[in-house]
């Protein structure tokens, strides 16, 4: 039975990807839709970016030895615009993406990355620019997102304030972003009520 999983600190080292209307057809291609689950998701992001048609690698963040491992990304305008695909955040996600810092976020890019307990939180321009300047100078920088204080700390002393809508705040501290978990985890009393449903019980009764 899954657990509920709160989410209130997401730390690791951080990678850039530059560039403003970054839409869900450069996250991740519409040809890997067709795939049934989304286990291999997290081979695809940026896949037309970062290979050639030989399938040989192009210069891209997520292909530089440098990011390996980073678990925060971070970018700039209205991210994860365009379709409403959910395989674009399960990209990120089964990449190793565990939270998102930018500018601004298409919302229902930002709604999916929520569903799947990735908080997608804002900074203004000129703070992202220092933040994408350090992450390529300094690539080993760890970063800590706050989602209580609703800061992000880096260095011996650094942080700033983010911005994130206070229902998708509130969902990823209370747990309540997952719905599948808490329905899990509340399996007896959904049970109950299934069982006083007159279209549950064939309107018998």
């Amino acid at each position: 039975m899954s657990a509920v999983i709160k989410i209130s600190k997401v730390s690791g080292t951080a990678i850039p990807v530059r560039g403003n209307d970054i839409d869900t057809d450069r996250i991740i291609p519409a040809r890997y839709l067709k795939e049934v689950t989304f286990a291999r998701m997290g081979e695809y992001p940026f896949y037309d970016e970062r290979f050639d048609a030989e399938g040989k690698t192009k210069p891209h963040p997520f292909n530089d030895a440098k990011y390996k491992g980073a678990s925060i990304l971070f970018v700039n305008k209205n991210f994860g615009c365009g379709s409403s695909r959910e395989h674009a955040p399960q990209a990120l996600f089964r990449f190793g993406i565990k939270a998102i810092v930018g500018e601004s976020f298409a919302a229902i890019f930002a709604g999916n990355c929520v569903m799947l307990g990735i908080p997608a939180v804002t900074l203004g321009e000129r703070e992202m620019e220092e933040l994408i300047r350090l992450a390529e100078s300094a690539s080993q920088t760890n970063f800590t997102l706050d989602l209580a204080a609703k800061k992000l700390s880096y260095g011996t002393d650094r942080s700033v304030s983010v911005g994130i809508p206070e229902s998708s705040r509130k969902a990823l501290l209370e747990g309540s972003w997952d719905s599948t978990a808490m329905l899990r985890a509340n399996l007896d009393k959904a049970k109950t009520v299934a069982a006083r449903l007159p279209y549950m019980t064939g309107f018998m009764g």
